[in-house]
């Protein structure tokens, strides 16, 4: 069997977008993620991290510095661009409609949770369907094994952070446990896969 790192080098021609869950522990392996994607990267990521739903979120200020890409809190009914990261706002589940354009909605919680990230990823299997890659990162909770299941159903790619390397791991256990995933992978290994997906290097020769 070929390594995991032969096996990214194919992932790019079969993905349109990248859809990111965690909760506990999330920030910390969402920190050693982002910053590894390549400028000029032409797909849309989509995150949900668990947080207070009563205040404001601080992920566009925390990681607009170190992402090589657009970092945005997602806005309802807004197009969908590449090279962007959209993180979903607190209190609000995130979706990703056809056009394709992001929704927000106020609907019931789902695992205690809004956003959702169940929510999120079965919707963007609905639009992406087997073009779609799905990571699920650490968390305390069961949220996101449904979504990353029905991404797998739709033909999507799937990858899990492994277990001993997850702050808490009650969201990847809960995942695995549904679903054979892709990809099972330590931090490092998730951000090398990530890595290989490639970009546009600024051409720094210029005067």
């Amino acid at each position: 069997m070929s390594g995991p790192d032969e096996r990214f080098a194919t992932l790019r021609s079969r993905i349109d977008a990248i859809v990111i869950g965690g909760s506990a522990g999330a920030i910390e392996a969402l920190s050693e993620l982002l910053p590894v994607f390549c400028a000029g990267l032409p797909l849309p990521i989509f995150i949900v991290v668990h947080l207070p739903r009563n205040r404001a979120s601080l992920l566009v200020e925390i990681f607009q510095e170190k992402c090589p890409l657009r970092v945005r809190e997602a806005e309802d009914k807004e197009p969908v661009e590449p090279g962007t990261v959209y993180f979903a706002p607190p209190d609000y589940h995130l979706l990703v409609d056809q056009g394709p354009r992001l929704a927000l909605s106020a609907d019931e919680t789902v695992h205690f949770s809004r956003p959702s990230i169940d929510v999120l990823f079965e919707s963007a299997a609905d639009t992406y369907r087997d073009r779609l890659m799905g990571i699920i990162l650490s968390g305390a909770n069961e949220d996101g094994a449904d979504g990353l299941a029905a991404v797998h159903r739709a033909g999507g790619i799937t990858v899990v952070q492994a277990p001993e390397s997850a702050q808490s791991t009650n969201m990847v256990t809960a995942a695995l446990k549904l679903t054979n995933a892709n990809f099972v992978l330590p931090l490092d290994k998730i951000a090398t896969l990530l890595r290989s997906l490639g970009g546009v290097t600024p051409d720094v020769s210029s005067p």
